[in-house]
């Protein structure tokens, strides 16, 4: 896991997306514009949490999340997404 210069506030946390399919399970190559958005990640910061609402995740939980949860965010290079915790489905 690199080590991030950002530390989300309040209930938020920061999640490195899972790569994008390359391929089908067929081996059918897919290109760049028919790619999804990955709706899985692995935490690599979190918040403090609310002050009646203490953080359930952790740095390394792998987890899923909403198609269009989150906003994207790019630092040094690489691409994150940050979201309340609220907006994580389960935890794998």
């Amino acid at each position: 896991m690199s080590n991030v210069n950002i530390k989300p506030l309040a209930d938020r946390v920061l999640v490195a997306p899972a790569n994008a399919d390359e391929k089908t399970k067929s081996g059918i190559i897919i290109p760049d514009t028919a790619k999804e958005k990955p709706q899985k990640g692995t935490v690599v910061a979190v918040g403090p949490g609310k002050k009646d609402e203490p953080m359930t995740l952790k740095v390394g939980d792998n987890v899923l999340y909403g198609k269009y949860g989150g906003t994207e965010v790019a630092v040094d290079g690489t691409d994150y997404m940050i979201m309340r915790e609220s907006d994580i489905y389960a935890v794998v």
